[in-house]
């Protein structure tokens, strides 16, 4: 089988009957864990193994795992600092944060890596305006600069660690206050002042060969009446022809209330991402949706995606034994727990 390019989630710590066969069906390609599919490493260790069992071609597996508000994993995990905490140290070192990015993104995806998960949806590029609580302290910085260059650092440690990076949410979320679960966010700003800001790091990013982006649930109404992520102006002539992005794009959840504009059937919010330009769409928290998602694309398969897609499987194989004998492990773990002790903390580095 080849991987299709519907991502969907379960509901328990195994898999029952029913996963099995909604994982089988041609349309699916990935699977994205949250806390309650978590007790303990073993536990995930076991899923992840049965996961890949259910097919022959292994199903990209994903979490949110950014750190900070967002971590779904926690006892057996490092706790990880937002990225704001990261960009607080900028201001005092630029050197010191930038190495602190990279040591954050490496522990983050080498623990992810031990335990079979292919990517985190990870970084968020967001400018903080001090505006979208969502994002808040999940943004590095409210300098478009200052978060490329954490960004950049972000996205080098993960792929030390045999990880592609997602940059999210294209091409910025933090110009607006709504949350895009529950609302339906409209940025009154053109295209020049988003693309001059917003647009900054994502196109820096894609010139470094970033691997994937996820856009935004938000109506640029200056610039266009859908959503990014349902957009083919954004997708495809401001990602794709303008940007020169080869990566993967994924949507956003079309469970949530952002997605809802592009139609008030899960299908048709599924046909209008894909036919934007999405390459795998995601669904969650909605079984009866994801079912009704998989059976409308019906195991349309775009070879282009296909192969996109096929760059998103983690390399470098590691077993949690192996990670903890590493020496750059312990020395980063204890690095930044010395860090949340102490957030004040000039890192000599």
């Amino acid at each position: 089988m080849t991987l299709g390019p519907v991502m969907l989630d379960i509901e328990g710590v195994e898999l029952n009957q029913e996963d099995k066969e909604l994982l089988l069906h041609p349309s699916v390609g990935g699977i994205i864990l949250f806390s309650r599919n978590y007790e303990n490493v073993v536990q995930l260790e076991k899923l992840v193994a049965e996961i890949h069992n259910v097919r022959t071609d292994n199903l990209l597996i994903a979490v949110d795992h950014e750190g900070g508000r967002v971590q779904r994993f926690h006892d057996g995990f490092t706790r990880l600092p937002a990225m704001r905490r990261i960009g607080e140290l900028y201001k005092q070192n630029p050197k010191a944060s930038k190495q602190l990015a990279k040591d954050v993104a490496w522990l983050m995806a080498i623990e992810l890596r031990s335990v079979g998960l292919d990517f985190s949806f990870a970084p968020v590029v967001d400018i903080d305006y001090c505006r979208c609580e969502v994002i808040g302290d999940r943004s590095f910085h409210s300098n478009p600069k200052a978060v490329y260059e954490l960004a950049h650092a972000f996205c080098q440690g993960m792929d030390e660690a045999g990880m592609a990076s997602v940059a999210k949410h294209f091409p910025g979320h933090g110009g607006v206050k709504e949350d895009s679960h529950v609302d339906i966010p409209v940025d009154g700003r053109d295209f020049e002042t988003v693309y001059q800001n917003d647009i900054h790091p994502f196109r820096l990013l894609i010139q470094d060969n970033l691997a994937a982006i996820m856009p935004a649930h938000i109506i640029y109404e200056k610039i266009d009446k859908q959503p990014a992520g349902f957009s083919r102006y954004w997708l495809k002539k401001v990602l794709r022809e303008q940007l020169h992005f080869n990566g993967v794009i994924f949507s956003d959840d079309l469970n949530m209330q952002g997605a809802s504009v592009a139609g008030e059937h899960y299908s048709d919010r599924a046909n209008a991402a894909m036919q934007a330009g999405c390459d795998m769409i995601l669904i969650c928290n909605n079984r009866p949706a994801a079912i009704e998602v998989v059976d409308s694309v019906n195991g349309h398969i775009d070879p282009v995606s296909v192969t996109r897609l096929a760059r998103m499987h983690g390399r470098h194989e590691i077993s949690r034994t192996e990670m903890q004998k590493m020496q750059r492990w312990h020395q980063i773990v204890a690095k930044i727990q010395g860090y949340l002790d102490n957030p004040n903390l000039e890192l000599d580095i």
